[in-house]
């Protein structure tokens, strides 16, 4: 069963806009998977800890034939081969991938919550949720 998934790419380390060019290469190659639609690059102010780089984020709309937890699995493959290293919550980060949404799946496992439980509190995913629904 395929499903669309929203994506958030972020980064605030090195060239960010490259790191989010080669995180959407990364998930239009994944198997089972295709990109149907991307927000525009949006640059951001912190959240949490406010003394560090500005991020530049992202939202893609992914159709995918994995479940949540496989994509969950391989975003963190991604962030790992691009260097992400996790050591402070909300901290700098090279790049960050996050489920938002998934269909109309809800996820509640300890490490796996969709929707994804930051989406309130985050204005610039709520705009590019809201131009990828609207666009398709």
């Amino acid at each position: 069963m395929r499903d669309v998934a929203y994506v958030a790419l972020g980064s605030n380390i090195g060239d960010r806009y490259a790191q989010l060019a080669r995180a959407r290469q990364a998930l239009a190659s994944l198997p089972g998977s295709r990109v149907i639609a991307e927000s525009s690059v949006e640059e951001t102010m912190p959240v949490g800890r406010a003394e560090q780089p500005h991020f530049l984020n992202q939202m893609i709309a992914l159709e995918t034939e994995l479940s949540p937890r496989q994509l969950l699995e391989h975003l963190q493959a991604i962030e790992e081969r691009a260097g992400r290293v996790r050591r402070v919550r909300w901290g700098p980060r090279t790049p960050d991938l996050d489920i938002v949404c998934f269909g109309r799946q809800s996820v509640h496992d300890p490490d796996l919550r969709i929707p994804h439980p930051e989406l309130p509190n985050r204005p610039f995913w709520q705009r590019e949720l809201a131009a990828l629904r609207g666009g398709r």
